[in-house]
């Protein structure tokens, strides 16, 4: 099998496997009577107490090593607490409120948040095709929740600002990841560190043993169920495939979360599903094309300029794809780069 298609299997498989997820939660939302306020401690806390017990047989003292130093310490406080965390909590519970679809199609806007927000740090003025994405993902948005009646929501206010927030949220930990101070450790050792700090937070301040909830049998295999396919199986499928193929094709190939999650509410729990709904979906995939096709011509027009100027190399890393994907888009660069392409990497923001 070839790199690609390996890469486009994987990618694929974690958004499958994170649609598949969200189409749990609702099914614990609506047919076991769980809260998210309920779900998400417990689900941080196994997902977070099964990777720190993969690390502490692994490597224990690589395990501790962010904390040794501030600057990394931090950087994981800010990463795990209001990116990975917060973003899990404000996700169901837009499904709660909404559905899978929904939840799942929201995050998908964390692109376009990820882009402003290089926009700011380079102090420049979106190009065309930026401001193209913007466009379709606020029509996507108005769109799914509003079914073309610009006078209603079709959705909960309570779901839209859920969804917004957890997209946010993504852009957070999208955006503080790369940055130096974690660089230099495995994504699952962060995720574990992130997970269990979630659990703390919103067991101490949502106090889920007082809701005198007592899940069934069913109930507990769908939280078991969640935390295999949402918190492991997904992100090591999908991540893999970012390393084969590059980010730019892998959120692409990623768009599988949202159509399976619509596809299995659907057919599963009777979710209903409107032309205005597979219309937003269009507009918000149509976005990530243009994020993604646009970035990546505009980058390779760079690296011809600064090649032809300079007689170096960009060396052809996935790093050196679209400005979107990382506001520190070297530091995510899984091979050894030379010095003229971290100058390169300087001149596309």
């Amino acid at each position: 099998m070839s790199r690609q298609c390996k890469g486009a299997l994987m990618a694929a498989g974690g958004g499958i496997c994170w649609g598949i997820s969200g189409t749990m939660g609702q099914y614990l939302f609506t047919h076991e009577a769980m809260h998210t306020t309920w779900l998400i401690p417990i689900r941080l806390s196994l997902a977070g107490l099964l990777l720190f017990a993969y690390w502490l047989v692994k490597d224990r003292k690589l395990l501790f090593a962010p904390w040794r130093q501030r600057g990394s310490a931090v950087m994981l406080v800010l990463y795990g607490v209001l990116g990975v965390s917060m973003s899990q909590f404000l996700y169901f519970l837009t499904i709660q409120f909404s559905n899978a679809a929904v939840g799942t199609i929201m995050q998908d806007l964390s692109p376009v948040m990820v882009l402003l927000v290089a926009c700011a740090a380079a102090r420049r003025k979106p190009r065309l095709y930026e401001l193209v994405s913007i466009v379709l993902a606020l029509l996507g948005v108005t769109l799914l929740t509003t079914h073309g009646d610009l006078t209603t929501f079709a959705v909960s206010p309570v779901a839209l600002i859920a969804g917004v927030g957890s997209a946010v949220c993504v852009t957070v930990y999208n955006c503080l990841g790369p940055r130096q101070e974690l660089r230099a450790y495995p994504v699952s050792l962060l995720q574990s560190w992130a997970f269990l700090m979630g659990a703390v937070l919103f067991a101490l301040t949502m106090h889920p043993w007082t809701l005198g909830y007592t899940p069934s049998l069913r109930g507990v295999g769908g939280i078991l169920f969640v935390v295999l396919f949402g918190n492991l199986l997904a992100f090591n499928l999908y991540m893999t495939g970012v390393k084969l193929i590059g980010p730019e094709k892998s959120v692409l190939y990623g768009f599988s979360e949202p159509v399976t999650a619509a596809i299995l509410a659907v057919a599963l729990l009777s979710t209903p599903f409107t032309l205005w709904d597979a219309l937003g979906f269009a507009a918000v995939f149509a976005m990530l094309v243009v994020l993604s096709f646009g970035g990546k011509r505009h980058t390779e027009r760079l690296a011809g300029g600064f090649k032809k100027k300079n007689g170096a190399d960009t060396g052809g890393c996935i790093c050196s794809v679209p400005v979107y994907e990382g506001v520190s888009s070297h530091n995510g660069c899984p091979t050894r780069c030379t010095p003229q392409h971290r100058m390169y990497q300087r001149s596309t923001l």
